[in-house]
């Protein structure tokens, strides 16, 4: 092992044992809220992924999609457990006794897996709109929230060009592959609009939280890129009216959280 990496591996654990129950700041109302934004659209994204162990194409992807919802569930952990600072509550109230309407999850991670070219569809987008995010929130005034964005950023640029291969494999593989991943694509493109609204939340949070129409350019750059590698066309059609910032969500989101918080429920307080 190099001495670079025994500095990076001491920095993570510094960054880990922070996040995991020695953080001494406390969020502000309207900075929970923001957390729970982004810490929602991960739990449910990596709740999504979950549901691919043991039933991915090969072996391997089991492996990869696995690790990335574990990644997401990390980032999701760390964000809610900073939201839950402003009311006393904790990452596992947060979890699993929300129901619907309290969730801030975006419509485009309660989109259902479908088949294996709609999981790589909807990770396209969202890897590449988290990778936007956590590059610009490194500048943010809030130290965790700062620190949370440098440590997912290093994951979710793993998450992205994993989408982005899969994406080229797809649309340059057989006939049948190539219709999936354009079927695909044009399934999640009307919820790729919510994820860069700039909600009136923002307008207190300066500095602190990225405005996401600031963001639009870069994600659009990207995706022009892969699709034009890929030689697929940008898809057209309608813009969903998402809501899920304010609590109006995706039909099956309430499925997602059924499957989810169904242990906690039924068995309350329990420890294992």
């Amino acid at each position: 092992m190099h001495d670079e990496d025994v500095h990076v591996t001491v920095d993570q654990i510094h960054l880990e044992a922070e996040l995991a129950g020695d953080v001494t700041a406390i969020a502000s109302p309207e900075v929970a809220e923001y957390s729970l934004w982004l810490g929602d659209d991960a739990l449910i994204l990596a709740q999504q992924l979950g549901a691919w162990l043991a039933r991915s194409p090969e072996l391997e992807e089991d492996m990869a999609l696995g690790n990335i919802a574990l990644d997401l569930l990390g980032h999701a952990r760390s964000l809610l457990r900073y939201a839950g600072t402003a009311d006393g509550r904790t990452e596992d109230d947060l979890a699993y006794w929300r129901d619907e309407p309290q969730f801030r999850s975006a419509w485009l991670f309660e989109q259902p897996n479908g088949d294996f070219a709609h999981t790589i569809a909807r990770q396209l987008v969202a890897s590449a709109y988290q990778f936007e995010l956590y590059d610009a929130l490194r500048a943010s005034t809030d130290p965790t929230l700062a620190a949370v964005a440098e440590k997912a950023l290093k994951e979710v640029d793993y998450h992205r060009d994993h989408a982005v291969q899969w994406t080229l494999r797809l649309a340059g593989g057989t006939e049948e592959s190539r219709a999936r991943i354009i079927r695909a694509l044009g399934d999640v493109w009307p919820y790729i609009d919510e994820l860069f609204r700039d909600e009136e939340l923002l307008d207190r949070l300066e500095g602190i939280a990225v405005r996401p129409s600031t963001l639009r350019p870069a994600f659009d750059t990207v995706l022009a890129a892969v699709l034009g590698e890929a030689e697929l066309a940008e898809p057209r059609g309608f813009i969903a009216s998402g809501g899920g910032r304010h609590g109006r969500h995706f039909p099956t989101l309430g499925y997602i959280l059924a499957e989810m918080q169904v242990l906690a429920r039924q068995h309350p307080g329990a420890t294992w």
